[in-house]
């Protein structure tokens, strides 16, 4: 059974730096795309960034490029994502998602996800 545990989250001020964890359970985790998303209240689920199985591509959504970096080690089972120069709108409460087939940019193409990880950033 896949399961997926964030954890990394927190409360910062603008400017900030934060490195969310994902540890993978219960399946074989390097055959898997990989990809992180948030959801803020009263909006839409958006895909923040994803990388491949190898980790030889790698995409990130206009607003966070520069400042996140989506990284897995496939030897720990573990997706990682680095974000610096956090923004206030950067809060909002983040997921990690798997899938063996897709590996694209719609939250509808992921069957497994983890209970998120709450990020809050101050101006």
């Amino acid at each position: 059974q896949v399961q997926l545990v964030e954890s990394g989250g927190g409360s910062v001020q603008a400017g900030g730096s934060l490195r969310l964890s994902c540890a993978a359970f219960g399946y074989f985790y390097s055959n898997y795309c990989m990809g992180w998303f948030r959801q803020a209240p009263g909006k839409e689920r958006e895909g923040v960034a994803r990388i491949n199985t190898d980790s030889s591509s790698t995409y990130y959504v206009d607003s966070v490029k520069g400042r996140f970096t989506i990284s897995r080690d496939n030897a720990k089972n573990t997706l990682y994502l680095q974000m610096n120069s956090l923004k206030p709108e950067d809060t909002a409460m983040y997921y990690c998602a798997t899938d063996v087939i897709y590996c694209g940019g719609s939250h509808l193409g992921y069957n497994y996800w983890g209970q998120g990880t709450q990020v809050t950033v101050s101006s």
